[in-house]
């Protein structure tokens, strides 16, 4: 929770990689409690990457979404529990046909805090996945807003190939399980 638990109180930060950053996007906007989504990159070694330099799977980044929130509202435990419901957490630098180190389950923690509830979620979570969870723990790296065009994708572009039979997909998932948690 933030410093006195209240509406209101500080907001925090969540950075988490799951695939392509499109998807995670368009499901943490909807979310209650999430005062803002912005897609980018983080984990890598080369400062102010390129979309294009990311995807060639060069600079070590991946493609991720830096999530403010109001802790009084939604739990950064909650927001994890999103997080390994929208994206396939077994598969090493994959999500279905998006392959590659910048497409890499990760979660990258602001705080101690943030570490001991990713590794307890991540426990929570191997009781439900059938295969070994392969998400990467990993403390905040530098990180780099994407491009301008890959801001608020999903909704501008719904009918795009990627977004209408990967992206939607994700959302009426999330729609289904968390429908308590939308906006």
């Amino acid at each position: 929770m933030g410093s006195n638990g209240a509406p209101g109180a500080a907001l925090e930060t969540a950075v988490l990689g799951g695939g392509c950053f499109w998807c995670l996007e368009a499901v943490y906007l909807q979310v209650k409690g999430v005062v803002s989504v912005e897609s980018g990159y983080t984990g890598g070694h080369v400062p102010h990457p390129t979309y294009e330099q990311v995807c060639v799977g060069d600079t070590g980044h991946a493609e991720v979404v830096k999530l403010q929130f109001d802790p009084a509202i939604i739990a950064y435990h909650d927001l994890l529990e999103i997080f390994f419901t929208i994206h396939d957490p077994t598969t090493l630098n994959r999500q279905g046909n998006d392959i590659g180190t910048q497409y890499r389950s990760v979660i990258y923690y602001q705080s101690p805090e943030q570490e001991a509830t990713a590794r307890q979620v991540v426990a929570e979570m191997a009781n439900v996945w059938d295969a070994a969870i392969v998400t990467e723990l990993a403390p905040a790296q530098p990180y780099y807003k994407a491009e301008d065009y890959h801001q608020d994708y999903f909704r501008r572009h719904p009918l795009q190939g990627y977004c209408a039979f990967v992206v939607a997909p994700k959302v009426d998932e999330f729609r289904k399980i968390h429908g308590h948690r939308i906006k």
